[in-house]
């Protein structure tokens, strides 16, 4: 099956970036979001994108056009993915919300339609048992900023089809990305890896081990990390990294998984990571500068 028009749910920042990469692929693109401000914001996130790379000569303002002929602000959810080929979830990580979002994806999409879900760390199975179409569900778990981070992770569990699999693969192909399979195991690959590293990371600030940036810049220097593990773990979402520790939590029933208490601190005092301006780092110049955990 080939794929003409794509409809993603969920207008936040990895919604709006996977919108606009489908766009720029040359899919007819539904942007759907539930709240009518956040459909605007995600629309004026990928516009400012664009503008940007035509003013580092990345792009040209002909593409843009092009681009957006192929996106489309929907408000209505059976609009949004009445005749599409792929819908790709990108709401909260919450398990309640997801599955309620995809019953009603399934009684709207065409029966050929494949369905993806962009979670980080909740079961597929769960998610695609919400459906008449088990088989046409599979995670697809992109990375923030998502018209950058070249990585795809495709989680298949027990009843996806190699057919879905496949097509799966071939969206990450002509999104320019690359793409892995796993299983549907809580955690995945990536972020199983990546919580447990920020998670030790954060214990190690906590004990005074060094500064946030000393911490980062070993594993930038040492291990030739792109970034270092609290950085990213501000750029994700300190609420976020605490979520999945707590899946794993659970579902390990491991307390090596437990969020560090400093984590649970600096979550309860609202402070995200760049989403909330502050976090481990404060993000108010727009790039990170060490700030007081205290």
């Amino acid at each position: 099956m080939s794929i003409r028009n794509v409809a993603v749910i969920g207008a936040g920042t990895m919604g709006a970036g996977i919108a606009q990469i489908c766009a720029q692929a040359g899919w007819n693109t539904s942007l759907y979001d539930a709240f009518p401000d956040g459909l605007q914001r995600g629309m004026e996130r990928i516009d400012a994108f664009w503008d940007k790379g035509i003013a580092r000569g990345k792009t040209s303002p002909e593409q843009k056009a092009e681009w957006n002929t192929n996106l489309h602000a929907v408000s209505d959810m059976a609009q949004a993915v009445g005749n599409a080929d792929l819908v790709i979830e990108a709401v909260p990580e919450l398990p309640d919300l997801k599955q309620r979002v995809f019953e009603e994806i399934d009684k709207h999409a065409p029966a050929h339609a494949v369905l993806g879900t962009n979670t980080s760390s909740l079961s597929i199975a769960d998610i695609a048992n919400a459906t008449t179409r088990p088989e046409q569900v599979i995670g697809m778990h992109f990375f923030n900023p998502v018209p950058i981070m070249k990585l795809l992770e495709l989680v298949r569990h027990d009843s996806t089809s190699d057919a879905t699999i496949a097509l799966a693969q071939s969206a990450g192909d002509a999104m320019g990305k690359t793409t892995i399979l796993v299983k549907d195991i809580p955690g995945f690959a990536t972020s199983r890896l990546g919580v447990v590293l920020g998670n030790e990371a954060i214990r190690m600030l906590a004990d005074g081990v060094a500064s946030a940036k000393d911490i980062d810049t070993a594993m930038v220097l040492g291990y030739k990390h792109p970034m270092g593990p609290l950085a990213l773990t501000d750029l994700v979402g300190l609420d976020v990294r605490r979520d999945i520790l707590k899946n794993l939590q659970t579902s390990f029933e491991d307390e090596s998984y437990a969020p560090h208490p400093l984590l649970e601190r600096l979550v309860e005092e609202g402070r995200l990571g760049k989403k909330s301006g502050k976090g481990i780092y404060d993000w108010s110049s727009g790039s990170p500068e060490e700030t007081s955990i205290e």
